[in-house]
């Protein structure tokens, strides 16, 4: 029976939509492949995704003892967090909505069998 290690950001200030880009980049890949393209993807949210995904590294490392070479990206996804709602006033008294999105990002580990 394979061992699932999980890790969870909360809140990362990106949407969703665009956390996903990222996230496809590295599902089923194997872990170190999937920190080596992270670091070199220059969009926003590939940092915390990378941090993220070391964090799952080590929770694996220590609390289950698995090396590191055997794990690969099992599970990754991107979820919506709550919108931040904003106002800013235009011309003629009209109201202009300003949403500042963000995101939970899920990531669970597997060793390799």
């Amino acid at each position: 029976m394979a061992t699932d290690v999980t890790a969870k950001l909360s809140n990362v200030s990106s949407s969703a939509q665009k956390a996903r880009l990222v996230v496809d980049l590295v599902r089923g890949k194997p872990l170190q492949e999937a920190l080596d393209i992270l670091q070199l993807t220059p969009n926003k949210v590939a940092r915390p995704v990378h941090k993220l995904l070391k964090s799952a590294m080590a929770n694996a490392e220590e609390n289950f003892g698995i090396s590191r070479d055997d794990l690969y990206v099992y599970k990754i996804f991107a979820d919506e967090a709550p919108t931040r709602k904003w106002r800013r006033f235009g011309a003629r008294g009209r109201f202009k909505p300003i949403l500042k999105r963000r995101s939970h990002i899920t990531v669970i580990l597997r060793e390799q069998e």
